[in-house]
C-alpha cells in the first residue's frame, strides 16, 4: 500500500533533486573545454574555465546546498509534527521555483533578480519555520 507524499516532501524531494543536478551544467563546459580526460585529471579543483558563467554556476550551486540544509530539516519537522497546510505547501513550493530562478539568474549575471530569488527563497524558510515554533 502506497500514499501519496505530503505536498511538503513532494518540493522538497524537487528541490533536492534540482540541487543535486546543478552540477552538470558546469562540469559539461568544463568537459567540452578540455576535453574528458584533462577534466577528469585536473588535481586542485581549481578549474580553468574560459568563460566566467560556469564559475558564477559553482558558487549557485554551493549556496543552494547552503539553503538546502536549512529547508529540509523545516520540511520534515513540518511533516514530523503534522503541521503542514496550504501555506506549508506553497511555501515548499515557491522554494523550489526560487531557488530554480536564483540558480539561472546567479549563473547568468543579472542582478537583483538573484538578490529577490534568494529573499523569497529565505521567506519560504522563514514561513515554516514560523509555523513550527507556532507564529503562523
Amino acid at each position: 500500500m502506497t500514499t501519496d507524499p505530503s505536498p511538503e516532501l513532494f518540493w522538497l524531494t524537487a528541490v533536492t533533486v534540482l540541487t543535486g543536478l546543478m552540477w552538470v551544467p558546469y562540469i559539461l563546459k568544463l568537459i567540452v573545454q578540455l576535453g574528458p580526460v584533462s577534466a577528469m585529471a585536473e588535481p586542485t579543483g581549481i578549474h580553468p574555465y574560459d568563460t566566467d558563467w560556469p564559475q558564477r554556476a559553482t558558487r549557485a550551486h554551493r549556496n543552494a546546498t547552503e539553503n538546502l540544509v536549512v529547508f529540509a530539516p523545516l520540511v520534515l519537522l513540518v511533516v514530523l509534527q503534522n503541521t503542514g497546510d496550504a501555506l506549508t505547501a506553497a511555501a515548499a513550493a515557491v522554494f523550489f521555483w526560487a531557488r530554480l530562478v536564483h540558480y539561472v539568474v546567479y549563473t547568468f549575471c543579472i542582478p537583483y533578480l538573484r538578490t529577490i530569488a534568494f529573499a523569497v527563497g529565505f521567506a519560504c524558510q522563514a514561513v515554516l519555520a514560523l509555523r513550527l515554533l507556532g507564529f503562523a
